[in-house]
């Protein structure tokens, strides 16, 4: 056993079983998809805007956006959890809350056509921040990396992370990695100041050639991209 385990610790980084540092952090962020029936995309808005605090009441709210470029008729919201205790204690809580389910849930349901969800920390070198004004629009940049695991193409990808975030070229708010869900996926969450001034930045981007070779390197790991430009919910705390 020992000399199998000498063996493993000598092999290249991208054939290891290990995919990268062991997660420290315990707090994670479930991300919340909600797809609406297009006739009825002002009604669950309005009903939302509402009764949040029903839901808020329970758990902590980062964010929550309707997509407008990359999705129609979705929104976007994500909860902060401290342990996967607190989230087992909260969902038994809503279940048990006669004004969350009879004045939002029962009314919310019938307006969705489909709800997804995935578990997600912060990559060790981010830290989720604040928007430096309220009043832009956020990018929610998704990337399905090749298998292998941040040992493979974590140190690339946060390259083409910072190239475009240290000259200014957006504000990245967080990085996540996916836990639970579709795995080798990762996230940027970036703002701008509007949705003319993120087109400004690509183009600049496109132009700095820091910013290519970046790109270039990350993209020899990447399977696919997806991206969606999202404006904040009136009652979204990070807008």
């Amino acid at each position: 056993m020992r000399r199998y385990s000498f063996l493993l610790d000598n092999l290249n980084p991208s054939a290891r079983l290990a995919t990268g540092p062991q997660q420290e952090q315990r707090t994670f962020y479930e991300f919340r998809t909600y797809s609406i029936r297009p006739d009825q995309n002002s009604v669950f808005l309005k009903l939302t805007n509402e009764k949040i605090h029903l839901r808020t009441a329970h758990s902590q709210l980062i964010g929550y956006w309707t997509v407008e470029y990359g999705g129609l008729n979705k929104v976007f919201h994500i909860w902060q959890y401290d342990s996967y205790s607190q989230r087992a204690a909260v969902r038994a809580a809503l279940a048990q809350d006669p004004s969350w389910i009879s004045e939002y849930i029962s009314k919310a349901l019938p307006l969705l056509t489909a709800q997804d969800n995935e578990v997600s920390y912060l990559v060790p070198w981010s830290r989720l921040k604040s928007p430096p004004q309220q009043g832009g629009v956020f990018e929610l940049a998704t990337f399905r990396m090749r298998p292998g695991g941040p040992a493979v193409w974590g140190g690339a990808f946060q390259a083409a992370m910072s190239a475009h975030d240290a000259p200014g070229y957006g504000k990245l708010l967080g990085a996540f990695h996916s836990e639970f869900g579709l795995l080798n996926r990762v996230h940027a969450l970036w703002w701008f100041e509007s949705a003319d001034h993120r087109a400004e930045c690509r183009h600049k981007a496109h132009t700095d050639a820091r910013v290519v070779a970046a790109v270039r390197n990350s993209v020899a790991h990447l399977d696919s991209q997806r991206n969606q430009l999202m404006f904040p919910c009136p009652f979204s705390p990070m807008k």
